[in-house]
């Protein structure tokens, strides 16, 4: 029986705070359990520019962001967990998309509306302000979800457009060229999630500024919870729970029979400092081990990294060949004779000149090696030149990794970028893009050859 594949974004422009952990990251992390379900968990990094101009901040709330669901117990080895941009068939897709999509269905998007609407009211141009990328925006979605073929997003009811445009995107694609390329994917309510009030009795919402962040401090998750507001009824005077945020909030932390408790403690006339008390403890006593872990790995970036690069690989194992499917349905395709390749001056040939038998090739190797810190590295070495020295990782299996995956990238440059900028990190690339990618595609050309002996 063929798994679910359900696939959920979480757009990297904020701080954590108990609302996302209520209402997404603890039931997300549940359901990536299911038995019968494949999850894709990734972070949104290209939709955070839509929202967010401050590079920094988007880095940190990438790092903060990672680090808390895996706090919160995601597990790498059994979903897909990686970073958007990590994934360059997702801008490819993109593109694809853009070009069977009707100008009018994102004409109809609720956020491009809401911005037209909110300057037609101030007496601006329909458009100020709007950029591209909030207009775009639905296509990018769409391309997030039908990359994998997703069956189910789980989405709150402001998002139902966009899932609903996804569909209409793929089945236009479908239907263009002739196939099944997409399955289109399905809108998946989460009726029972939990929505907790703010500090102010309003939603919880950064837009608000009334939030309880995530990973405070013992003492700062206290004075946050000290500081929810509440009627003027005092001790001894019967509350009504379910017109409490201190009781909503406590509701979604407690069990069955803490909530009953508690129910009762109100009807009794317990007094607001009490119940904020008690509502301390129990999420401190729910929260305490996992910001421990979440100290560790913010701490540790590098392990952060190195599991969104291995995400990223084994996602990519997906992508890129169902990217040169459609590729090949839309007609960007090798020619029939194939052209003679064009290759780098690193490879002893003047840069763009044609390759022949009798020119100069170099000896391209990778040499791995451990330091004297116990990390492991690589080089990739043409002619006894460096052209590029990784930093070191903690394991020889995530060297390894790495290195089989720049390699099965070879000379695709678009794809090589975001390895190499990780690799460059700690040590630096000593030689040009293009002379790496021209060296890591004859490697990947004698690996697919012995590929053919072999077979």
């Amino acid at each position: 029986m063929q798994k679910r594949r359900i696939l959920t974004g979480i757009t990297t422009s904020g701080t954590p705070h108990l609302g996302n952990y209520v209402g997404a990251i603890r039931p997300a992390i549940a359901a990536s359990r299911r038995d019968d379900a494949e999850s894709f968990y990734f972070l949104a990094d290209y939709h955070a520019l839509i929202k967010c101009g401050d590079p920094a901040r988007v880095q940190q709330s990438t790092l903060e962001i990672a680090a808390s669901w895996l706090a919160c117990g995601l597990d790498p080895d059994r979903v897909l967990f990686y970073r958007q941009s990590d994934i360059p068939e997702i801008p490819e897709l993109t593109w694809l998309l853009t070009c069977v999509t009707a100008k009018g269905l994102l004409n109809r998007a609720h956020a491009y509306k809401a911005a037209v609407d909110q300057n037609v009211a101030a007496g601006e141009d329909p458009d100020a302000g709007v950029t591209a990328g909030l207009y775009m925006y639905p296509v990018l979605m769409a391309a997030d979800i039908l990359i994998f073929n997703a069956h189910e997003v789980p989405v709150g009811r402001d998002q139902i457009q966009h899932i609903e445009m996804a569909r209409d995107i793929g089945q236009r694609f479908n239907h263009l060229y002739g196939g099944e390329y997409f399955t289109l994917p399905e809108a998946r309510i989460e009726e029972n999630v939990a929505t907790l009030p703010g500090t102010d009795g309003r939603k919880m919402s950064k837009s608000y500024d009334n939030t309880i962040p995530l990973w405070s401090a013992a003492k700062d998750l206290r004075r946050a919870i000290l500081g929810i507001v509440t009627d003027s009824r005092a001790p001894g005077e019967p509350k009504d729970p379910d017109a409490s945020n201190v009781f909503a909030i406590y509701q979604a932390f407690a069990s069955e029979e803490e909530t009953a408790a508690m129910r009762e403690a109100f009807a009794d006339g317990i007094g607001w400092g009490d119940a904020k008390q008690k509502l301390f403890e129990r999420v401190e006593a729910e929260l305490a081990p996992l910001r421990e872990r979440y100290d560790a790995l913010i701490a540790e970036p590098d392990r952060i990294e190195e599991r969104l690069l291995e995400g990223a690989r084994k996602a990519r194992e997906r992508t890129r060949p169902f990217i040169e499917k459609l590729r090949w349905a839309v007609g960007v395709r090798r020619l029939a004779k194939p052209a003679p390749r064009v290759v780098a001056a690193a490879e002893g040939v003047a840069a763009g000149a044609v390759a022949t038998p009798s020119a100069k090739q170099a000896v391209v190797t990778i040499k791995r090696y451990r330091e004297k810190d116990g990390r492991f590295h690589f080089k990739l070495v043409a002619d006894d030149e460096v052209l590029l020295e990784s930093r070191g990782f903690e394991s020889p299996q995530a060297c390894g990794r790495l290195v089989d995956e720049l390699v099965a990238i070879g000379d695709d440059a678009p794809a090589l970028r975001p390895l190499l900028e990780s690799c460059a990190e700690a040590s630096g690339r000593r030689a040009a893009d293009g002379a790496i990618a021209a060296a890591l595609g004859r490697l990947k050309a004698e690996r697919d050859e012995k590929a053919r002996q072999k077979a």
